[in-house]
């Protein structure tokens, strides 16, 4: 089932998300919703939060990037609980991200280009991988969800402040997109 995405400016994405724990009802009908919705709207990553649940859990789905990586080729992961321990080089670069919960926006932002990563995945399997590129800068714009940030959290304020009129109207309820979104009030 498609779910709606929640747009900037709900307290939601604002929110430090809780941990999941391996009994949380309905968890796997929420990982396949996730990845129907993800689908839908032709992204390459989602947290809980942006589809209403605070709860510390992303998806993961790179394979788009697979021309330029091909390590990104079949990279789905579901990440529950994540945290990154390290950044193992300080090699930051800049991409220029959009994001879901912000549709029609894109700037571009500096991150590591790789991180030490520890998750569970659906069947609550620990893993631990050190991964680059593009799955390292998906990967650290889906865990800002996770700890109330977005991207444009990461960009100069003189961006920001250009971007104030289109973050403004977000927050009032004057978004779209071509995907299911949740318009705020």
């Amino acid at each position: 089932m498609i779910l709606p995405i929640t747009v900037y400016g709900n307290p939601i994405l604002r929110k430090k998300a809780q941990p999941v724990s391996k009994d949380f009802a309905g968890l796997k009908e929420l990982i396949a919703n996730m990845y129907d919705t993800l689908a839908a709207a032709e992204g390459v990553g989602l947290a809980a939060p942006q589809v209403g649940q605070s709860i510390r859990l992303v998806i993961i789905d790179a394979t788009p990037f697979a021309e330029e990586e091909p390590e990104c080729k079949d990279f789905k992961r579901t990440l529950i609980n994540p945290e990154i321990l390290s950044y193992p080089t300080e090699n930051e670069v800049k991409f220029n991200e959009g994001c879901l919960s912000l549709p029609g926006i894109s700037e571009d932002v500096w991150r590591p280009d790789k991180v030490e990563i520890h998750y569970f995945d659906e069947n609550f399997v620990e893993h631990h991988e050190v991964w680059d590129g593009m799955r390292a800068r998906i990967s650290q714009h889906e865990l800002d969800h996770l700890d109330g940030k977005v991207f444009v959290d990461r960009i100069s304020p003189i961006r920001r402040r250009l971007l104030g009129g289109k973050l403004s109207a977000m927050m009032k309820g004057k978004a779209s997109a071509r995907y299911k979104i949740i318009n705020n009030k």
